[in-house]
């Protein structure tokens, strides 16, 4: 058979390795894949493999986003995970390199890894360049802001329609530090690309060279018979936590890790997070929270002199194989320092936060946890009043209607990875908050996540998840919620005895699908605490 897809006699004598492509036209964030797996292929056959390209799936979050369809994103990364598994294991291939670009891609490629252990490693398809609106940069973020503001009265139809036509220019993945750029950083602090995959322009030519060298790294790591599970130990998932809090990351990594410790066989758990973020400082102002967007990241060197300070620091482990063959500490030796005068990445002496933004809450209302992007410019403390939502669109009709108010806390259950099912990305209400002008003036809690262009006080994956019988599910209007960043507490003030009462009085609605992908996840799927793992 394979004779017929072009191999020849001796090609059967070489490694064959699989080439997983996220390809597709469905988002900008991986539409130049199936170009990038070409010079991925190139660079396996150059140093003596066999290359076998196929394909997985990818959808967009940024389109789907708000929608019912983007209770199918997390679901998302299961697929890519699984296909990616399936193919590897059922062709027998001796290594392989998975190309990714868009958010669920990068966990679930590498999630495969941790599964099949052979030899591969992750490459990233590299960030988008920002658009430009009045002399500034933009991008999709900026979109969903201009919504909030026109329903503010603050920004015109036309004017949104004209962020709209130029925040997005071209292929790569969404330009500030959100969740694609967030978990290609982390892969790569976590050993599992080559050095600096993380920080480059999708349309360069050090990503075309980043291709090629990856195809050479994977023969190398058959004829060493280096696997992931070699690298992606306890100690190298610290470094990833570590490289996200450094550059204000996603909420969606502290999931997406837990996750790809889960398939690696390393325990990891929400505390971790604390524990390792305590020492760790933000030092890049980087969007949604800070300032810049990732290509000025990409100009002034990437990620690698942010890793080589932390190193130096003591704040990263560097025995860590990776899959150069190298130790992380060999990896950075020549790295460069960044150049005088910026103000992208700051120094130890002068950090944005002088602890993780990433916090995990606990208390009554989340006993089994929850997350919280807290940059400090929100506050640190947060007491109002609840109004509860049902799901994301009726809050963000509430939202855009006028209905929440100053001091408001804004309730939205039932979008947990059960009950939603698929725990849908809250971007639309928190950037709707944003261009209302309550950034300060209102917190969000939800069961459900958040898009890693979110910002403001919000507070997500709460666990137990209301259809779980978590205490969210029996939140009502007008009852009082504390929020205390430093103590990471969310407390709802209740009696002891009306909470009881609440929840023995609670029953479990009716799951929402019943055939198909989403009532299978909804069947398999842990607590988002848990990683959302299905397996």
């Amino acid at each position: 058979m394979l004779y017929a897809t072009g191999f020849k006699k001796e090609d059967f004598r070489k490694s064959q390795v699989g080439i997983a492509s996220t390809w597709s036209m469905v988002t900008p964030c991986n539409m130049h894949i199936d170009q990038l797996a070409v010079s991925v292929a190139q660079g396996i056959n150059e140093a003596g493999g066999k290359a076998i390209v196929f394909n997985t799936i990818t959808i967009s979050d940024g389109i789907s986003m708000g929608t019912e369809g983007m209770k199918y994103s997390l679901v998302s990364r299961e697929v890519i995970a699984d296909s990616i598994e399936t193919v590897v294991g059922c062709q027998g291939f001796d290594g392989f390199v998975a190309v990714g670009g868009c958010d669920k891609n990068m966990p679930g490629c590498v999630m495969a890894m941790g599964r099949l252990n052979r030899p591969s490693l992750f490459v990233y398809g590299g960030t988008i360049l920002p658009g430009e609106y009045n002399g500034q940069n933009v991008d999709i973020v900026n979109i969903f802001e201009a919504v909030g503001r026109n329903s503010a009265g603050t920004c015109s139809a036309s004017e949104v329609e004209g962020i709209a036509e130029v925040a997005i220019p071209g292929a790569g993945s969404c330009g500030g530090m959100y969740t694609a750029n967030t978990m290609a950083s982390a892969i790569e602090a976590l050993g599992m690309s080559l050095p600096n995959s993380s920080a480059q322009a999708a349309i360069s030519k050090d990503k075309t060279l980043d291709c090629e060298q990856a195809g050479a790294a994977v023969m190398n790591l058959i004829r060493r018979g280096i696997l992931p599970r070699d690298i992606m130990t306890r100690e190298a998932f610290e470094n990833a936590i570590t490289l996200v809090i450094a550059l204000g990351g996603s909420t969606n990594a502290v999931m997406h890790l837990i996750a790809m410790a889960h398939s690696s066989g390393v325990k990891l758990t929400i505390g971790d997070w604390t524990r390792v973020g305590k020492r760790v400082p933000v030092l890049a102002d980087l969007r949604p929270s800070g300032k810049y967007v990732m290509a000025r990241l990409v100009e002034i060197g990437g990620t690698l002199p942010l890793m080589k300070m932390l190193l130096d620091e003591g704040l990263m482990h560097g025995d860590c194989m990776t899959v150069t063959g190298k130790t992380l500490r060999e990896n950075l030796r020549k790295a460069p320092k960044y150049p005088k005068g910026q103000d992208v990445v700051r120094g130890f002496d002068n950090p944005i936060k002088s602890s993780s933004h990433l916090v995990v809450f606990r208390g009554n209302l989340c006993p089994g946890g929850a997350v919280g992007k807290i940059s400090g410019k929100e506050g640190l403390q947060f007491e109002g009043k609840a109004i509860v939502f049902e799901n994301e669109e009726s809050a963000l009709q509430g939202i855009l209607g006028g209905r929440v108010k100053k001091g408001h806390v804004i309730i939205i259950r039932s979008e947990g990875p059960k009950g939603g099912p698929g725990m849908r990305e809250m971007l639309s209400p928190t950037s709707a908050i944003m261009g209302k002008g309550l950034g300060k003036e209102v917190a969000l809690i939800t069961d459900g996540r958040f898009s890693g262009g979110s910002h403001g006080f919000v507070i997500g994956h709460v666990t137990p998840e209301a259809y779980e019988g978590g205490p969210i599910a029996v939140i009502r209007n007008g009852d009082v919620i504390r929020i205390d960043a430093e103590k990471r507490t969310v407390t709802l003030d209740i009696s002891a005895k009306e909470f009881d009462r609440r929840l023995r009085l609670w029953k479990q609605p009716k799951p929402r699908y019943t055939r198909g992908v989403l009532a299978k996840y909804a069947a398999l799927v842990r607590s988002a605490s848990e990683g959302a793992v299905t397996d």
